[in-house]
């Protein structure tokens, strides 16, 4: 059994020598899908992650050049703070067997589409947000908006070869 420390994206330290990041902050409160959430949006607490994934960052461009930077957050209303995005995806474009609109915003690479062609079903799944998730370990979280919020494979391989 591997115990991995609590981990909280506002105390983090950098390592030295960091080539590049890509950061995911938790989309709860900017998500269109949360119209009907069991607390309102607190846009404050949202942005409080992004801002912290941030300093990340801006800490380690200030230290030495990075070869990409990046942050990622499904379409919805990050982009009333941060502005348009430089990249918007579907896991589709990159293979997938579903959508959901994705917005990258940084200083990167633009990764190369491999689109593929849904279905009426697979359509249909995705826009009810009923596709067939992946398991993951107990270790990074079983709930389903865990699931949901995992980086599609074929999205993080084409931002590797784009981005190495």
């Amino acid at each position: 059994n591997v115990t991995l420390p609590k981990f909280d994206v506002r105390t983090f330290k950098p390592p030295e020598n960091v080539y590049g990041i890509l950061v995911a902050p938790p989309c709860t409160m900017f998500s269109l899908a949360r119209s009907r959430g069991k607390t309102p949006r607190d846009f404050k607490q949202g942005m409080e992650l992004v801002i912290a994934c941030l300093k990340i960052i801006w800490e380690c461009r200030y230290k030495n050049k990075l070869a990409f930077w990046c942050l990622e957050n499904p379409t919805g209303f990050l982009r009333q703070f941060l502005g348009k995005p430089v990249f918007t995806f579907n896991p589709s474009d990159f293979g997938e067997p579903y959508t959901k609109k994705t917005d990258l915003w940084g200083y990167f690479k633009t990764p190369k589409k491999k689109p593929v062609k849904l279905n009426d079903e697979q359509k249909w799944r995705s826009k009810i947000n009923a596709r067939k998730l992946p398991s993951i370990s107990e270790i990074t979280g079983s709930k389903q908006s865990d699931k949901r919020a995992i980086t599609p494979q074929g999205f993080a391989q084409a931002f590797f070869e784009a981005n190495r």
